[in-house]
């Protein structure tokens, strides 16, 4: 699990800079899979692959506009790696991370008044800690999965809520 990238909108910085997301974010994991498959499908059990995607593969990313695409790809690797290497019983998922507890935290939200305001915007009122993602991926890497590949599952807390609800002036608790 490696990944993330600065704040850089896409107009912004040299394509190199934007091409060095990429590769950290989705051909690494390229690489260090087929690395892995090599070794896992000598195996009589073969193995589990879990990639750490984002929800930000799945929504705009404004600021980290080749991070969003990346995990994107990640997840649809993901998938067209688990049907390729089934056979060698190579299992693949994906865990869809939302926003999480880091050390690079204050990095994208800022102080603590920055955390909790964004740890608001999640249905269950706060950021994943790590524990929890590991958590979810020992799951998958686990015997307790061993009929999932292909799978994205989804460690976000809720989601994140629809801005046009905050928004709007009608039907407020």
């Amino acid at each position: 699990n490696a990944g993330g990238a600065p704040y850089r909108p896409l107009a912004e910085g040299a394509d190199r800079q934007h091409a060095r997301v990429v590769e950290l974010n989705l051909l690494a994991p390229i690489y260090l899979s087929r690395a892995a498959h090599a070794l896992m499908r000598e195996q009589h059990d073969g193995g589990a692959i879990v990639m750490v995607g984002s929800v930000s593969g799945g929504r705009p990313s404004p600021g980290t506009a080749a991070y969003g695409a990346a995990k994107a790809g990640l997840e649809s690797l993901a998938r067209s790696m688990a049907m390729e290497w089934a056979a060698d019983g190579v299992r693949v998922n994906t865990v869809v991370l939302g926003m999480a507890r880091t050390e690079l935290t204050g990095l994208h939200y800022g102080d603590e008044a920055g955390v909790a305001a964004v740890s608001a915007t999640v249905p269950m009122g706060r950021l994943a800690e790590p524990e929890e993602v590991g958590d979810a991926c020992v799951f998958l890497a686990s015997d307790a999965a061993r009929y999932i590949s292909g799978a994205s599952l989804a460690v976000h807390g809720g989601g994140e809520r629809p801005a046009f609800l905050d928004a709007a002036n009608v039907n407020k608790p």
